[in-house]
């Protein structure tokens, strides 16, 4: 493959329902050539399962899996970590971890389907640092390797992980587009037991030299889902091609569609597989409401929402909306802040930090935010503009409700979109509560918690990232 058109695939990404890159659509088309011991993989053998719409049959297992684990104390640990796990009040696994580790913690592969907040993390992070403790990374060789779609993401894993590694004397070292490249190659040059990465800063390090994965021995898909639509399949592809063959792959995902099929065939061995989750992602802690609201009302509806006591997270399709909506309830008295592409990843981080400790109340975002991020009690995600698909609504909507809370996801719908929002909703296999609701309303109060604002304007403090002179921010671009 010539450099131009390397490129082309790594940096115009498509959005497509069969392979990702149709100039290497020969790369998917025979599970046989998918990594080597791989005759026994039943993702193309055996009858399947009639698939849910939109998604793909799930693989039939050959190979029984483990049955699951009541305790994490059944799974025979190391101390040191199941130290750190009763310490974090961690006692009872969740479904998806009870499920997949028993098989994880022996060398399985596992397909494993769970919507976000139901634990994922640890259902994969704890096999891959027990089965790597007591090794020690070779300069620029990492031993594991997790990829997941954004930057939120890999910092949410390494976050969640870090205590448990630490645990193990392992070093974990985050790969991500956004920061310093020099920083993330000094870590990995100093050596690096596990690596969590977004795929195109991996390659970069990978085509600088920065980084080899022929020793990586235990690979993990995060939101693989996303990192297919997001037209990340040829990084994907090229990376996964490069770890050790015959290792541990570990594929998690909220939704399995047809682009995640293709990574499990390719490159999963006779997987365990469990799904936690109906395709639809229904929630019983979950309320979905539909407002149907007018134009003209609208503005005014937003605001008051936002207003209400407590946090929030609201959804708007561009940046440029986004950026207008924050503004405005700035100056009605909202404590808010605007989450996009647009922003560098220190302002990303910052505002999350604000957001989660409250300092900021309501989080102005694009789909950005839709993954990724867990902010504790957050019962109200809000769309703003309607989702494109359902599955956008699934991902947004999983901010709230997480780990057993409850929580409520409103839609506000125009007259033109109410015909599309049925069309969704069914989709997404979810019947929710419909309402006609105008500013100021007690049935709008009553939903959401609508109040109006002080209409004194607030000022948020500038994220320290935007007062450093320009040449100190070339390393962020």
């Amino acid at each position: 493959m010539n450099h131009a058109t390397r490129q082309h695939d790594r940096y115009s990404p498509t959005r497509t329902g069969g392979s990702a890159n149709p100039g290497r659509g020969d790369r998917f088309a025979s599970p046989a050539r998918g990594r080597s011991g791989a005759s026994g993989r039943s993702g193309g053998h055996g009858r399947r399962p009639a698939a849910l719409q939109g998604e793909f049959a799930l693989p039939v297992t050959v190979t029984p899996a483990l049955p699951a684990a009541a305790t994490f104390s059944e799974l025979n640990m190391p101390p040191a970590l199941m130290k750190v796990l009763t310490s974090l009040g961690m006692k009872e696994p969740f479904p998806i971890q009870a499920a997949t580790l028993p098989n994880s913690l022996a060398g399985r592969d596992v397909l494993g389907r769970g919507r976000t907040g139901s634990g994922k993390t640890l259902a994969f992070g704890l096999a891959l640092l027990v089965r790597t403790s007591g090794q020690r990374a070779e300069s620029r060789q990492p031993l594991a390797l997790i990829l997941v779609p954004t930057r939120e993401l890999a910092q949410q894993v390494t976050d969640a992980l870090t205590p448990y590694a630490r645990s193990l004397k392992l070093r974990l070292a985050t790969v991500v587009g956004g920061m310093s490249i020099g920083r993330q190659a000094n870590a990995l040059r100093a050596g690096a037991e596990v690596v969590v990465a977004t795929p195109g800063r991996l390659r970069d390090l990978i085509e600088r030299g920065d980084c080899r994965l022929d020793q990586v021995a235990i690979t993990v898909l995060d939101e693989a889902d996303q990192m297919a639509d997001m037209g990340f399949m040829p990084q994907i592809t090229y990376l996964l091609d490069q770890v050790r063959p015959g290792g541990q792959r570990m594929l998690f995902s909220a939704t399995l569609d047809r682009n995640v099929d293709l990574l499990v065939r390719r490159y999963l061995t006779d997987p365990v597989v469990h799904s936690v989750d109906p395709s639809a992602g229904a929630v019983t802690t979950m309320e979905h409401h539909v407002l149907h609201i007018q134009g003209a009302d609208k503005h005014a509806t937003t605001v008051e929402i936002a207003a209400r006591d407590g946090r929030v997270i609201m959804f708007l399709d561009t940046k440029h909306a986004v950026d207008q909506l924050t503004e405005s309830l700035l100056n009605s008295g909202v404590r808010a802040a605007a989450l996009h592409g647009g922003k560098s990843q220190p302002q990303r981080t910052r505002t999350l930090d604000q957001f989660k400790t409250g300092h900021v109340t309501v989080l102005v975002a694009t789909n950005v935010a839709a993954r990724g991020i867990h902010v504790d009690n957050l019962d109200l995600v809000v769309n703003v503009d309607p989702p494109s698909d359902h599955k956008d609504y699934l991902h947004r909507g999983g901010r709230t409700a997480r780990a057993g809370e409850s929580g409520s996801v409103v839609t506000l719908v125009l007259p033109n979109q109410r015909r599309g929002m049925t069309r969704l909703m069914a989709d997404a296999g979810i019947v929710p509560q419909t309402s006609q609701v105008r500013s100021g309303e007690a049935e709008l109060r009553r939903i959401t918690g609508a109040q109006a604002p002080s209409g004194i304007p607030v000022t948020i403090g500038t994220p320290v990232a935007d007062r450093r002179p320009r040449r100190n921010r070339r390393r962020f671009a």
